[in-house]
């Protein structure tokens, strides 16, 4: 029973995670990268970006609707999150953009590795 609490919170956590990271990566871009352009629009990097918004959206998705593939979803959603933070501490000034996508990657890592 307390497991079950337990993982309860968990996935609510990540589901939260999931929700602000795609909320985060879908403004910036859609703002602040369209609006400074130059490198904040090269395709690789707003492809990203529009890739982590999505996946997050999916991953929260997967998880409200207790899909049982929903552990698969958070594992890519974090790989995916984990480059996207990346990409974006390397062009830079969207550090609101980094901490959102390093949360979500960790709390997706988290559920994509924990037990039923």
């Amino acid at each position: 029973m307390h497991q079950s609490t337990h993982n309860e919170q968990s996935m609510q956590a990540c589901i939260e995670a999931c929700s602000h990271c795609h909320q985060v990566c879908l403004q910036t871009a859609m703002n602040h990268c369209l609006n400074v352009g130059g490198k904040h629009v090269e395709a690789g990097h707003f492809r990203l970006m529009m890739s982590c918004a999505e996946i997050c959206q999916t991953s929260a998705n997967f998880q409200l609707s207790s899909s049982h593939f929903h552990r698969r979803i958070c594992e890519v959603c974090a790989e995916v999150c984990e480059a996207c933070a990346e990409d974006c501490e390397k062009v830079g000034g969207m550090d609101e953009c980094v901490e959102a996508c390093r949360a979500c990657a960790e709390s997706c890592r988290q559920m994509a590795s924990s037990q039923h």
